[in-house]
Parts: C-alpha cells; structure tokens; sequence
C-alpha cells in the first residue's frame, strides 16, 4: 500500500498565536516580530490610526507629542485591542513604545488596567512594560536608551523618566544620530553608532527603544563586541509575550537574538 502523500503546511497549526496592535502605516513592528519568531509561532496585527504618520510611511522629522497620546486614548486603540482579543489567540502586545513616555509610569499602568478590560482575560504586554521585566531579569540597573532620531530630546527625557521611575539608573540615552527616516536606518550605521556612542557609557545593558526602527539585526555584533545585553522594542515585545502566552517551550530556538532570551522574567 502507497505511503499516504503528506498534507502541506497551511498555517492552520499554531504553537502560539499573539497579537499585536501597531500604527496604521507602519510595517516594522510585524516584518522585526515574524523574523524573531520561532517556526509556529504566528503574528496577527491590527492597526490603529497614528497622527504622525502618513500613506506609506512616511513622518515628520520630529513626531509631535499630540498624536502620541492620543494614539493610546479610547475608542481606537481600545476597540483594536476587543477585536484581536476575539479571535483565538494566546496573548496582545502593544507595539508601540512613545506612549508610556508621554503617560509615565503611573499612566501607562491606568493604561493597561483598562486595556485588559477589554481582552477576554488574555495577557497583554507592551514595549515599555516588556522592557521593564527585560532588565530586571538581566539583572540590569545601569540602563542606556537608544530613541528613535523622530524622538526629540523632550520625549527622550520623558522616557530617562520613565525608566528612571521603574527603579534603574539611566546613564545614557538620546534620540540616535541617524537619518530621521525608517527606510534610511540600517542595521550596519545602526550598530555602529550604539558602538561608538553608547558604550563608552558602560552600561548592564542598552534598550534601542521604538518599534518602528529597524534593530533586531544589531543585537548579536552589539553583546559579543560590547558585553552589555541588547534590547530592542520588537525583540523584548516577543519575549515577554512568549512567556506570558506560556510557550516558554520555542525559547531554546530564538539563538541569534540576544541574551535576553535565554531568562525569564522575575
């Protein structure tokens, strides 16, 4: 009797399923998450509209703080958030780090208590929160934040706060010197600038915060030649993701990400 012929993959088995929440024009946060993402683990997006960004794209040098805030207040993100929380899945990321800025600590945790009203009682996570358990699980305290170059030096200083809130020592940070365009930034200019500007800081460990910049591609050159541990939005947004969702099982295979992925949160 004939072998019966296999059946093809198509999608339909999943070992974990997340979904994230991302700016209605920006692709980065979803290509960075599926790259970092083990075989079967599956990213679901929906979108939300961000005032900063136009059609295929493109943003203004600097992003105003207007539509950042208003990006995280209800009905949109809310709504983003009880539709993706209607399909089966194992866990909601917010990919998107500016807001916990521009809210603080004590904001941005009004912001997730009333978000996880609305997701059927999966977890949700997202950058700043992520990045927050990151460090700690590191064992970090002295902290450097790479920001975007469309964050200006006031909503960078929002975020030393932030971090500085959480309990860390923010011995750096600052919007980086690259050009202010996502599709200028790569891994290459992005890696030499952390190497070059952030090290001489010598901090535990580096955040390049913003989950539109193109980074997970630094993580690896950036720990062997530096020593400290990488962290970047979409990477420590997986992370913890994964360990809330419980498929701590797929962690083994993430082996050219970074550190991070070989703890877990405390």
């Amino acid at each position: 009797m004939a072998e019966p012929t296999p059946v093809p993959a198509d999608g339909w088995a999943a070992r974990a399923r997340i979904g994230v929440v991302v700016p209605h024009a920006d692709v980065g946060p979803e290509s960075e998450l599926q790259a970092l993402a083990p075989r079967g683990v599956v990213i679901h997006g929906s979108r939300v509209h961000f005032g900063a960004m136009r059609a295929g794209g493109e943003m203004d040098r600097k992003i105003p703080h207007a539509p950042v805030r208003a990006f995280v207040e209800p009905p949109h993100v809310d709504t983003a958030v009880e539709l993706l929380a209607a399909a089966p899945l194992d866990v909601i990321a917010l990919g998107f780090t500016s807001s916990a800025y521009v809210l603080g600590a004590a904001g941005e945790k009004d912001l997730f208590d009333r978000l996880s009203g609305h997701t059927r009682g999966l977890p949700i996570t997202g950058t700043t929160r992520a990045a927050v358990a990151g460090f700690a699980a590191l064992g970090a305290r002295r902290v450097a934040i790479v920001n975007p170059p469309w964050f200006d030096d006031e909503l960078s200083d929002l975020g030393a706060d932030y971090f500085g809130e959480h309990g860390f020592e923010v011995v750096q940070h600052g919007p980086c010197g690259l050009p202010s365009n996502q599709k200028l930034i790569t891994p290459e200019a992005l890696t030499d600038w952390v190497r070059t500007t952030v090290a001489k800081a010598e901090p535990d460990a580096v955040l390049v915060a913003g989950n539109g910049i193109r980074a997970v591609g630094v993580i690896d050159a950036l720990e062997r030649d530096c020593g400290f541990a990488v962290l970047t939005a979409n990477q420590v947004l997986l992370w913890h993701a994964l360990h809330l969702a419980g498929a701590t099982d797929v962690l083994p295979e993430i082996t050219t990400y970074g550190r991070l992925f070989a703890v877990a949160p405390n």
